[in-house]
């Protein structure tokens, strides 16, 4: 890990790489719904054919210690996963991207960012005011 300095959170910014929930199922994408309710739910949907989609997977690996705790991190691999990605796509009402961020909270989705905008300063800035 190394230490890039103050956050937006008035917190030290420590790299450290997220722990992914693997999202598999369409019953798992039900309770991570309800989940939304209690903390705020991140779902990136990557695909590991797409190398900007790993680099987008990369950057978000490296994020603040903040945001590891106060929210649920889940993974979806679209094409190990396609049935799930269309559920998420329909039920949070979102176009289909790979690579794709969407944050959940209450049941819905709120934010969401594709390919070249998906950032962890601004996933930071997305739940940094309700922190």
């Amino acid at each position: 890990m190394s230490v890039r300095g103050p956050g937006k959170l008035g917190h030290d910014r420590t790299e450290m790489s997220l722990h992914w929930q693997h999202l598999e199922t369409t019953e798992q994408a039900a309770r991570i719904r309800e989940e939304s309710f209690r903390v705020p739910v991140w779902i990136f949907k990557h695909s590991n054919r797409c190398s900007l989609s790993s680099m987008a997977l990369g950057r978000m690996e490296k994020i603040s210690p903040v945001l590891t705790t106060h929210a649920a991190w889940y993974l979806l691999d679209v094409v190990q996963a396609r049935p799930v990605s269309q559920w998420v796509a329909d039920t949070f009402q979102v176009h289909h991207e790979s690579p794709q961020l969407l944050l959940i909270r209450d049941g819905e989705c709120i934010y969401e960012a594709s390919h070249l905008e998906i950032s962890p300063a601004e996933a930071e800035e997305q739940v940094s005011p309700r922190i």
